[in-house]
């Protein structure tokens, strides 16, 4: 049987001391409202989209607020500072870790859009096997296998009166 864990990745930096780095490059930097932010998104790994992540943290930190000009900026500094990865599911844009965190391949509910992670090395041979063939050098990839989850392929079909003779 295959090992489909993503196992971890060892990092130096904190993702906020990693963050602090970035915007110091660009002349900026770390505000109330970034820490704020940087710290709830990193307490847990989850998928979560920017309405998600407003929600949240409206409903989690009282008091402190986070405007939504300043969660949307955020987001998109977070990537390209190589904190977060960012995917189109659904007509949405959906965020996860990608600092310290493996390589990793997605399943993607298209009923109830939940995903489900994974890697198998199988996969990642058969990646080499086709570029090797076609002299081709990966520097990665993003793979989103689209279907129904086990919970939404189980839900009850209704018998229909044909079906009952």
């Amino acid at each position: 049987m295959s090992n489909y864990s993503l196992g971890t990745v060892e990092v130096s930096l904190t993702p906020m001391q990693r963050f602090e780095e970035f915007l110091q490059s660009k002349g900026k930097r770390i505000t109330q409202q970034r820490r704020i932010l940087i710290d709830h998104v990193f307490k847990r790994h989850e998928h979560f989209d920017a309405e998600d992540l407003i929600d949240e943290l409206s409903r989690t930190n009282s008091g402190q607020r986070v405007s939504r000009p300043t969660v949307y900026r955020t987001l998109r500094e977070l990537v390209d500072a190589g904190l977060l990865k960012q995917m189109e599911l659904g007509g949405r844009s959906v965020y996860e870790h990608d600092y310290g965190y493996p390589q990793h391949d997605h399943l993607h509910c298209q009923k109830c859009n939940k995903l489900i992670e994974f890697r198998s090395d199988e996969f990642l041979e058969l990646r080499q096997k086709v570029a090797g063939e076609h002299g081709f050098r990966v520097t990665g990839h993003r793979l989103i296998i689209s279907g129904l989850c086990q919970d939404c392929s189980k839900v009850r079909r209704r018998k229909r009166p044909q079906d009952l003779i």
